[in-house]
């Protein structure tokens, strides 16, 4: 029976050729594998959403990707998500970025106010009307005096150069620079680009 063209040209082909071929195949899978972790691990890492801090615009099991290079080419701006090393809880946050180096906030109730104006904040507009539609205050400061800002733990309003302050959107019940002080731009691990699961809700994170 004759052999097929492929079966023919296998046939002779050396050992030393296959093993070239061979060779080659495993670099190009090595450089995949290089690249994928080079992505993953200098460029971009996934983040998943634990707690209620950052309700109503992100929940528990959410997942997320975290651009980790965009602030070595710009600078942190406000209504920017952002997720970042908290070394006293031995984990990471995510919250919102309200006022940025230089800036003189200050936060009473559901008014919040950066270099004396009141900062328009799109994203909780809905929650905040509702709360006051039920006569209550969205940032609920009855039970903790924390929830304003400055406080007798952080009496300094004006944020100091190569800092931040956040908030988490759910003001009521968020962990974050009025508890934990202006956060250094060294703990940042990025700005959260993407929601990617679940995959019903994928979308860009937008002001």
């Amino acid at each position: 029976m004759e052999q097929s063209y492929q079966e023919q040209k296998q046939s002779h082909q050396s050992p030393d050729r296959r093993k070239n071929e061979a060779a080659e195949w495993l670099k190009a899978i090595i450089i995949a594998v290089v690249l994928v972790l080079l992505i993953r691990w200098v460029l971009f890492t996934p983040f998943i959403v634990d707690g209620p801090s950052m309700q109503p615009n992100f929940h528990t099991g959410e997942r997320i990707i975290v651009n980790k290079v965009i602030y070595h080419m710009s600078k942190p701006k406000q209504g920017d998500v952002i997720v970042f090393h908290v070394p006293s809880e031995g984990r990471d946050f995510i919250k919102r970025v309200i006022a940025v180096p230089g800036d003189t906030v200050k936060v009473d109730g559901d008014t919040v106010t950066v270099n004396g104006k009141v900062l328009d904040e799109p994203y909780l507009k809905q929650a905040i009307e509702a709360a006051h539609q039920e006569n209550r205050l969205y940032n609920d400061d009855t039970q903790d005096q924390r929830r304003h800002f400055p406080n007798d733990q952080f009496t300094d309003g004006t944020v100091p150069e190569g800092h931040l302050f956040v908030m988490g959107d759910n003001r009521s019940d968020s962990e974050d620079s009025r508890m934990i002080g202006y956060i250094p731009f060294k703990d940042i691990v990025g700005r959260a680009d993407l929601i990617f699961w679940p995959f019903k809700e994928i979308h860009f994170i937008r002001l």
